[in-house]
């Protein structure tokens, strides 16, 4: 990747952390989880609110480090009005960059911005950061009532 790229995903990363997309629980919901990375104190509560099968809009907040944080807010932008199948898609591709150890671009079809966590993945200490609000998602759509 070249530097000017990689610069631009820095910064993309630093203005969500700065002004995080969707931040602040919104009320009422159709499910919630709580996720905690101990390693170094990243925390997120995730609020899933759906209509039948398709996820509305996801509320959340949180704290820790620039990643943790940006990665919600950018999972915020990417899932709006999908089915769970597609919302489950994300993760799963999500998941696949983030143990690719720096190998794979991302999929921008299916992650939009989030791509820019991509190098996060060759700094397997980060890795966490980056999935913690992905997970807080899965285990939310699992809590969730399927339509």
């Amino acid at each position: 990747m070249s530097s000017s790229l990689e610069s631009l995903y820095q910064e993309v990363i630093m203005d969500h952390s700065r002004t995080p997309h969707n931040h602040g629980l919104r009320e009422g919901g159709s499910a919630e989880s709580h996720q905690l990375n101990p390693t170094c104190g990243d925390e997120v509560t995730l609020r899933i609110h759906s209509q039948g099968d398709t996820i509305t809009s996801l509320s959340w907040e949180g704290h820790g480090c620039a990643i943790s944080q940006a990665s919600a807010s950018l999972l915020s932008d990417v899932i709006v009005d999908l089915d769970r199948a597609a919302v489950q898609e994300r993760i799963d591709a999500f998941r696949e960059l983030m143990r690719s150890k720096g190998t794979l671009e991302g999929d921008e079809e299916l992650l939009g911005d989030a791509v820019v966590l991509g190098g996060v993945s060759r700094y397997i200490a980060r890795v966490k950061c980056a999935m913690l609000a992905w997970v807080a998602l899965e285990d939310a759509l699992a809590k969730s009532p399927a339509a």
